[in-house]
């Protein structure tokens, strides 16, 4: 909409005032928003691992779902939930374009950013499957494909926006078969196919999962994709609840969550924390709990709609931050703001990966983007078939060349990193992966700065 002028608004205009002016930011106040920031941070991380994460496992329990097919799915639709409340208010609300910034800085932190993450921050190394990563980056780069060719003449039809929803429709589908698909791809091609045979023998091999049963030793798992879900019926995990945290033992039921930890650094954030967690027992039911357990989905969905509250907050305060401190417009998209509305994935993802489940966690690093593309996808049609059909949505399409190559290489170079490094997460990969990341960002920030490439866009007032 602003693409006449050769300017895009700030970030602060989708935004409530603050509540100090900018003097008062300037003399100190900027202070206040630093520790809401992390409050907020604190806040995302315990709706994702008391509520958010057993609410999924319950689900993948009851559907059968393998760790990889739960990630891209319902766990990359509940952490990009603030995405899709996000794209709904650019598209009917602030009218705004598709920046540059927002797709491509959420974009490469999704891949490379909360890859480094989870490989850094996880002291277990998880094991990778090829099949879930192969199909997880060919759905993303097929889905990013079709919305550069969309809006590559700067308008979006009906039938083009309907077009992303069936790419998303035949994505779940592939995942309804994943495991018969799977079985066929690597009984077809593990002959010709080192990788896949390696990584089969591998990923075939018994692995601890953190946490499962503490009083009688850890419980062997055996990670292979041969599995039709989460929870088989053998090696006596059939008598365990749920998975990836030792939620619920047999004989008694979860301990509340106004249980004071022993440790004295976790008793000062517990103490931090009792606010936050005593709004989310008010208003969230603890599927943990027997006497909650039925109510999974509903823990589901209110968590989710917490994660897309506190992460508004937590954007919100950051831009404010960033416009104090004086940081450009584009900077802030393709750092700040892209970290902010990715950190319930990054949360998500460091959480499973901790535990070991690798798979699950690299399926919702690729699958949130996936879903990120599907939530394009929904608004752009609801307002070109239902409210606006007289005329296509007017987009900004530059810098659709960059953005274009930039994204496919990050999906490749996610793929070489990963199978380069034997198919397993661990801190070499993290390293890799921010090495990788703090380049592509780099090379970003250069070009909105219109340093390299030919980018005219400004801020307006600026």
């Amino acid at each position: 909409s602003e693409n006449r002028t050769g300017c895009v608004l700030p970030s602060s205009s989708e935004f409530p005032e603050g509540f100090f002016t900018p003097q008062e930011r300037k003399d100190g106040g900027i202070v206040i928003y630093f520790i809401i920031i992390l409050y907020m941070f604190l806040a995302v991380s315990i709706v994702c691992d008391d509520y958010f994460l057993p609410s999924l496992e319950i689900i993948s329990e009851c559907l059968g779902l393998s760790q990889d097919v739960a990630g891209a799915t319902f766990m990359a639709a509940g952490s990009s939930a603030p995405e899709l409340v996000t794209a709904f208010l650019g598209v009917f609300v602030t009218k705004g374009d598709i920046g540059v910034s927002t797709i491509l800085g959420s974009a490469i932190y999704n891949l490379l950013g909360i890859s480094a993450a989870c490989g850094l921050f996880s002291s277990v190394v998880s094991r990778l499957s090829c099949w879930p990563l192969f199909r997880d980056c060919l759905a993303y780069t097929i889905s990013v494909a079709a919305v550069l060719g969309m809006i590559s003449d700067n308008r979006i039809y009906w039938y083009e926006s309907a077009s992303l929803l069936l790419i998303y429709g035949c994505y779940i589908l592939v995942l309804c078969f994943d495991i018969k698909i799977n079985q066929y791809l690597m009984k077809k091609f593990s002959p010709c196919c080192t990788c896949f045979t390696k990584a089969m023998e591998e990923n075939a091999e018994q692995q601890p999962l953190v946490g499962w049963r503490e009083e009688s030793g850890p419980l062997i798992r055996q990670q292979s994709r041969t599995d039709s879900g989460i929870f088989q019926e053998e090696l006596d995990y059939s008598q365990l609840s749920t998975s990836l945290h030792g939620l619920d033992e047999i004989s008694e039921d979860h301990p509340s969550v106004f249980t004071m930890p022993e440790a004295d650094m976790k008793r000062i954030l517990w103490v931090l924390s009792l606010p936050i967690i005593t709004l989310l027992y008010l208003t969230t039911p603890d599927c943990r709990r027997q006497f909650w357990r039925n109510w999974f989905m509903a823990t589901f969905l209110i968590s989710a709609a917490w994660i897309s509250a506190i992460t508004y907050v937590l954007v919100w305060m950051v831009t404010i931050a960033g416009e104090t401190l004086g940081i450009p417009e584009s900077v802030m998209g393709l750092t700040l703001l892209a970290a902010g509305t990715s950190v319930p994935d990054t949360v998500a993802s460091v959480l499973v990966a901790r535990k070991g489940n690798g798979d699950m966690a690299m399926s919702n690093i690729v699958g949130s983007n996936v879903f990120d593309m599907l939530c394009l996808g929904i608004p752009w049609f609801i307002k070109t078939a239902f409210i606006n059909t007289s005329g296509p949505i007017e987009v900004n399409s530059s810098g659709l060349t960059y953005t274009a190559i930039s994204l496919i290489c990050s999906v490749v170079f996610i793929f070489l990193a990963v199978h380069l490094n034997g198919w397993k997460i661990d801190k070499k990969l993290g390293a890799i992966c921010l090495v990788l990341y703090l380049v592509f960002t780099i090379l970003s920030i250069l070009y909105e700065l219109g340093i390299i490439g030919n980018n005219p866009t400004g801020v307006c007032g600026n």
